[in-house]
């Protein structure tokens, strides 16, 4: 939704997903690359951005496109970093806009290295409760039912199988600690998805602001899809405000059980205060809970092999991810 919001500025182009960080190209991003792998690389940059990260097919039909694009630039990137900002510059002045806005969502684990590696970028943290973040997470597997009709079958497999109770709970809190480390840092600001929905304007004028770009009305006339909790609704424009505490209000009320919210209440005890977010007083059922506990090894062995291809390196992805906060 950020993504949309900043994508109906004049100066701005907002890309699909491009997982570029830690999925394409691994650290260190800014060491020397041969030609055929910067060729390919840019060939699956360009296939993401066509054909959406979700139902992107072979990365080599693009390889022309790749290479006209790269020809075509002043100084040739021989590194993954430099390829990068090329393209989301070059992607960024074909649509007629100068700044370019990548919205991947797992950027986050990468703050330090994006801050290192473009000086003039800045970033935009959104925090939100991590029970809605689980409702979400957990019906994530719909979509492809709730207007996202292209959805490959795999995807739909992956989403059922990577949503856990556990594992989103603890990744919650390793991407909120991730971005916690740089807080304070001038060119990263934090901002509740709560408060978004709430303030809209406030909010979305003070990251204007951060961002050095002029407020205008439209920025808030953004279709109402994307959502794994509703269907889309491309013709309702603007923000739903009723998308906060999704997960114990309105037609969502019920749709994590008990053992759910306690098992994410008690991984996410210290960051929930931190954040401000209310743990509820509840009682887990036994069995739910007993079930969750022992599907874990599971849902948590499949989700990691459906995910192999999105680790370039999967050392150093699951050591971002799981183990590093």
């Amino acid at each position: 939704m950020m993504g949309r919001i900043f994508g109906k500025h004049p100066r701005v182009y907002t890309f699909g997903e491009l997982h570029f960080f830690g999925q394409l190209a691994a650290p260190p991003f800014s060491s020397k690359t041969h030609t055929k792998e910067i060729e390919k690389l840019a060939s699956q940059l360009f296939c993401v951005q066509r054909e959406g990260y979700r139902t992107h097919g072979k990365a080599h039909r693009f390889l022309s496109d790749a290479q006209t694009f790269l020809t075509g630039l002043t100084r040739y990137p021989d590194t993954p970093a430099a390829l990068f900002e090329a393209f989301l510059r070059h992607e960024a002045a074909e649509n007629n806009r100068i700044i370019p806005c990548d919205q991947t969502p797992r950027n986050v684990f990468y703050i330090g290295d994006i801050l290192e590696l473009y000086p003039e970028a800045r970033i935009i943290n959104m925090i939100r409760d991590p029970r809605d973040v689980m409702l979400s997470q957990k019906k994530k597997w719909k979509r492809r039912f709730l207007g996202g009709s292209d959805m490959p079958i795999k995807e739909t497999l992956r989403d059922w199988m990577n949503y856990h109770p556990i594992t989103i709970s603890h990744i919650w809190r390793t991407a909120v600690n991730a971005a916690d480390q740089f807080a304070k840092h001038e060119r990263v600001i934090s901002v509740y998805f709560e408060e978004l929905l709430a303030y809209p304007q406030k909010t979305v004028k003070c990251l204007c602001d951060f961002v050095g770009i002029t407020y205008v009305d439209e920025l808030l006339q953004v279709p109402q899809v994307g959502s794994s909790v509703g269907e889309d609704q491309p013709e309702q424009l603007g923000i739903n405000p009723q998308r906060a505490q999704s997960w114990r209000s309105g037609t969502n009320a019920g749709e994590l059980n008990s053992a759910e919210i306690y098992l994410n209440q008690k991984i996410n005890a210290v960051l929930m205060k931190k954040h401000n977010y209310s743990p509820v007083s509840i009682q887990p059922n036994v069995a739910s809970l007993t079930l969750h506990l022992l599907s874990f090894p599971v849902k948590l062995g499949g989700a990691f092999f459906l995910n192999l291809d999105r680790m370039k390196n999967i050392r150093q992805t699951l050591k971002r991810r799981i183990f590093k906060y």
